[in-house]
């Protein structure tokens, strides 16, 4: 039976620890003949674990790791007799990986949090507790005072005050009102509610929140990748030159080989391969504690170089909750009849616009009028209700159809409708801009962002009269989602960076067209299925916590770059020169690591970068 890597870990820190013990008692008697056997006995103790990877990898693609170069150093650093040295440059290497592992756990623990926000048992309207699994959409269910929302549901009470720290890193508690969403996750601080349940638990927040840490860590960034090939190429390099180094020193064997063996220490390339993914790792769990999730830290990596963003309107920048505001009559058809014509034809649609309208009609929908049915997306719908031929939906769908129609100023979305090629009149909806639409795009603009733009299928006078209001720099109106891909794809060939942020079902091919895609956490499943970056609650100005972060993350990346680099460069050649000893050659190494990884978690602290 195989040992799993906890077992593993845990008899690796017995193993060390027993081993600095008898490196320590060797310090102490080091006087005496028999030290020399207990430094060896520790070296062993200590070493066992890496002299083990390096000859596992001895015939492998990964032969030049940080493994085989430690090997060689330490056990050359016993062969000329200086024990004490050989061996401390694996305790302090053991000293480096501790605090990687504590560092690593640290970040571990800002993005695992969210798998304790699963709630496994959850309580029955009538007070019974059964499993979260067997609860299907449409029961309802019991939150008490102080419990964890288990699953996403509609409030049926008239208000509920909720704890959302856990998902979108606000100190300060959300109220919600009767029929609004309540997402799992959330701690109920108020009085107990009920809610009706909107989706079982493989489809919760919770559920999709659980699933995104789990897969976060596969994708690499650019940065990794780029360090992982030059350390392929770097150490077999190093590993050359000190094994030439003897050959090359007009000096004494023994003295030339203590030069080589610093020159190893030196060349180590620990620091590189633990500090780099770790700063992006940390980054990771400094975005999620603010209520962003990224897939991969290349995600987080490429947001540094975007240059243009671009906004979906209906559900990014408006609520995407329309109330119907006027219906006009331009025929002997009452405004009652437009209504439930436009509602029977609207009524297998699961765009928000439909919903609306279905809501306002607020009878129940006589199936069996409609005879025929289709949906054309981006434009209406065309059905045969009563035995006539329906046509709803914008000013180009009715136009398409020749259909003689005055498009004027109308306030807000709308949808028209003809009967029997005859024009009958129009339902307007209005949207609210959410309220942190305007700081967004403002904040966007500090930051650098060469352009912001809205991407809409509503008309043009509607699109126009948001836009302004929150100051976009351009807006695209009128589109189909293979319209909104087109203009993305057109940035990108003209050598644009670009991100999208949506959050509807046609907002998922240009989701994935983008270089960098932005779902809302509450939006469609395919759009967060689709998205390389993921704002955990319904608030699109996350997006600049999420540049803060990206920007945060990468430059101390680069600071740590920067650091190895110049340090080692200037240990390597005063090694050579005979001006380092064992123990400098272990800080080049070990002690660069160690403030490296510190440096990491300066990461955690990120607040608001500074504007442009």
């Amino acid at each position: 039976m195989q040992e799993n890597e906890e077992e593993i870990s845990t008899k690796n820190k017995v193993l060390t620890l027993i081993g600095i013990i008898l490196y320590i008692i060797a310090i102490i008697f080091s006087k005496n003949d028999f030290t020399k056997y207990l430094f060896f006995v520790s070296y062993i103790f200590i070493g066992y674990d890496i002299i083990a990877k390096a000859i596992k990898h001895l015939f492998s693609k990964d032969m030049f790791d940080e493994n085989l170069i430690m090997t060689i150093a330490t056990i050359g650093a016993l062969v000329i007799n200086q024990y004490e040295e050989g061996v401390a440059v694996l305790v302090l290497y053991k000293i480096g990986e501790l605090l990687q592992d504590k560092a690593v756990d640290s970040s571990k623990k800002k993005i695992e949090k969210v798998l304790d926000l699963k709630t496994n048992m959850t309580t029955m309207k009538d007070g019974k507790s059964v499993e979260t699994s067997s609860v299907r959409a449409g029961d309802i269910i019991l939150v008490k005072t102080g419990d964890r929302v288990p699953l996403d549901g509609i409030l049926l009470d008239n208000n509920a005050q909720l704890d959302m720290s856990a998902l979108n890193g606000e100190s300060m508690y959300t109220d919600i009102e009767k029929n609004g969403e309540v997402l799992s996750g959330s701690i109920n601080v108020g009085n107990a509610i009920t809610l009706k349940v909107l989706r079982e638990e493989k489809d919760s927040a919770v559920s999709k929140i659980i699933e995104l840490v789990e897969n976060a860590s596969k994708n690499k960034s650019k940065t990794e990748k780029y360090i992982s090939k030059i350390c392929k190429i770097y150490t077999p390099i190093v590993i050359l030159i000190a094994i030439l180094l003897p050959f090359i020193l007009n000096i004494e064997l023994k003295d030339a080989i203590y030069r080589t063996l610093n020159f190893l220490v030196i060349s180590c390339p620990c620091a590189l391969v633990i500090s780099i993914p770790l700063g992006f790792f940390v980054g990771m769990g400094a975005a999620s504690k603010k209520g962003i999730l990224a897939k991969g830290t290349v995600y987080l990596d490429n947001l540094n170089t975007i240059d243009k963003i671009y906004l979906d309107k209906t559900g990014t920048i408006t609520e995407g909750k329309l109330k119907v505001n006027e219906i006009k009559s331009s025929s002997k058809m009452s405004k009652e009849e437009i209504l439930e014509y436009i509602a029977l034809a609207e009524h297998k649609s699961s765009h928000v616009i439909a919903k609306s309208i279905i809501e306002k009609y607020g009878k129940g929908i006589e199936v069996e009028r409609v005879k025929e049915h289709k949906e054309i997306a981006g434009y209406g719908i065309d059905a045969i209700i009563d035995g006539k031929k329906v046509i709803c939906g914008n000013y180009k769908l009715l136009v398409d159809n020749n259909i003689k129609i005055e498009e004027g100023e109308i306030q807000g979305t709308v949808v028209y409708l003809a009967v029997d090629g005859e024009y009958k009149g129009y339902i307007s909806l209005c949207d609210r801009i959410k309220p942190g639409a305007k700081d967004l795009v403002k904040n966007l603009h500090r930051k650098g962002i060469k352009e912001v733009s809205m991407l809409t299928g509503d008309r043009k006078y509607a699109a126009e009269q948001i836009a302004n209001e929150i100051g976009i720099d351009k807006v695209y109106y009128e589109l189909l989602p293979q319209d909104k891909v087109s203009i993305i794809e057109k940035a990108k060939e003209e050598g644009y960076k670009v991100a999208f942020v949506g959050d509807g079902i046609n907002d998922s091919p240009v989701i994935a067209s983008s270089d960098i895609g932005i779902a809302i956490g509450k939006g469609a499943d395919i759009a967060v299925e689709t998205a390389d970056i993921v704002l955990m609650t319904d608030e699109p100005e996350k997006v600049v916590d999420a540049i803060d972060v990206s920007r945060k993350t990468k430059r101390i990346v680069d600071e740590n770059i920067v650091i190895i680099f110049i340090t080692k460069i200037l240990f390597l050649v005063c090694s050579v020169l005979g001006m380092t000893s064992m123990w400098m050659a272990v800080f080049a190494d070990v002690g660069i690591t160690i403030i490296t990884i510190l440096n990491s978690l300066r990461i955690f602290n990120a607040k608001k970068e500074k504007s442009f």
